[in-house]
């Protein structure tokens, strides 16, 4: 399996130079391939290979002094990042996307370049963390954490985020395979997410969603005072890192959240089934899009399916139509507005939270999906909650010392 290590670097000034300027090195090879690529297609009629634009590197550096600057292997990283981005136009063209064509990088949007196989080492001099590159120097690095003694590096890309703080980021690779999800998994969990209580599953806990209310007014101030400064000013630029700290700031906590979160269910369960939510289609209609998107629901599912898939447990995605109109009792459909946050059978009179009846028919259709039965995992008399009346056994706020007590063993990958 493939992980992600990430780090904060702690250049000196004149690191900082230097890695700007090679920055922008390959940002400016970036571009001249992209024009050679078109040339390409002009005049041949069709699309040169990777490997072609690759070889012209060797004569390039003969009337361009500055590629010597940066290490072979980076150079190479860039052509390689130009074809990755047009593989991906190429996929949405093939879904029925509407896509243009590739253009030409200004300096605001490249912002990182990767070493690749070679040119870097993680090492200790002077009793520091350093990361040394290749025609760059040693630039120390805040360890926090060590990599696995079974992992092997295969790259670092080093990137300079919009705060103006400098990050590298490992990609290893474990030299271990996960292990596999258990055949007749026992402990068995269905979760719906939702905007207010941000996860309800089926053992009766919801987690309240993350209050990041404080954090969104400071960004508003400093929003509204940044189109106070002008445009290209020293005060501009210092209010635009302002105004990108508070953007990292909320990025990281939400993040830190759905980590902990993701993290133990994953670990604490055998077998975790989800709503497969088509979030890209709920962000763009008009109703309530903004909360979505905080929500970040399609990150909280990418995060959980990987730990899932590290930890050996089913990760299983359901079809979300349905999940709360239908009975969890007896399948009977009924019609709710979302403003009724309690299920009321009229069928069979079975009473439960709104969300609460959701989980069970997302795990009763997980179970189903793995060819687990009810027989076989839960009894269906046993199956639903004793006390309906209850919403839930435990009611967690997000942010709380009591999901910090319970994901204490999670991880921040």
């Amino acid at each position: 399996m493939h992980y992600a290590y990430k780090y904060r670097l702690t250049p000196s000034d004149s690191h900082r130079e230097e890695l700007d300027r090679h920055r922008d090195i390959c940002r400016q090879l970036y571009n001249h391939a992209l024009y050679r690529l078109n040339e390409y297609q002009e005049n041949h009629g069709e699309l040169p290979s990777m490997t072609t634009l690759r070889s012209e590197l060797p004569d390039l550096k003969k009337w361009w002094n500055d590629l010597s600057d940066v290490h072979s292997k980076v150079l190479q990283t860039v052509v390689e990042r130009l074809f990755d981005n047009l593989n991906s136009l190429s996929a949405l063209k093939e879904n029925g996307y509407d896509v243009g064509q590739l253009k030409w990088k200004p300096p605001r949007e490249f912002r990182s370049f990767t070493y690749s196989q070679s040119g870097f080492k993680l090492d200790k001099k002077g009793g520091q963390t350093v990361l040394s590159l290749s025609k760059l120097g040693d630039i120390p690095i805040r360890s926090h954490r060590a990599i696995s003694d079974n992992a092997t590096v295969k790259q670092v890309t080093v990137k300079k985020e919009p705060t103006g703080e400098w990050f590298a980021t490992f990609g290893v690779e474990m030299n271990r395979e996960p292990p596999e999800p258990p055949e007749n998994p026992e402990r068995c969990v269905g979760i719906d997410i939702g905007i207010l209580t941000y996860a309800h599953d089926t053992d009766g806990t919801a987690v309240g969603s993350l209050n990041l209310s404080t954090e969104r007014e400071r960004l508003e101030r400093e929003q509204q005072s940044l189109s106070r400064k002008k445009h290209g000013s020293n005060n501009y630029e210092k209010q635009r890192r302002r105004v990108a700290e508070c953007h990292a700031d909320i990025r990281r906590k939400r993040r830190d959240f759905l980590h902990k979160l993701s993290n133990y269910y994953a670990r604490e369960y055998d077998l975790v089934a989800v709503e497969d939510l088509n979030v890209k289609g709920m962000i763009e209609s008009p109703s309530n899009s903004r909360n979505t998107a905080s929500a970040a629901w399609r990150t909280f599912l990418s995060l959980l399916e990987y730990k899932c898939e590290r930890e050996g447990t089913h990760f299983i995605a359901v079809d979300p139509r349905g999940t709360t109109k239908e009975c969890a009792a007896c399948g009977v459909s009924t019609e709710k507005p979302l403003w009724v946050r309690e299920h009321s059978c009229p069928a069979c009179g079975f009473e439960a939270d709104r969300d609460a009846n959701a989980a069970w028919n997302i795990l009763s259709r997980g179970l189903n999906d793995v060819g687990v039965g009810h027989s076989e995992s839960m009894p269906v008399e046993t199956a639903l909650p004793v006390d309906t009346s209850v919403s839930a056994k435990r009611v967690i706020e997000a942010g709380s010392p009591t999901l910090k007590e319970r994901t204490a063993s999670a991880v921040s990958e």
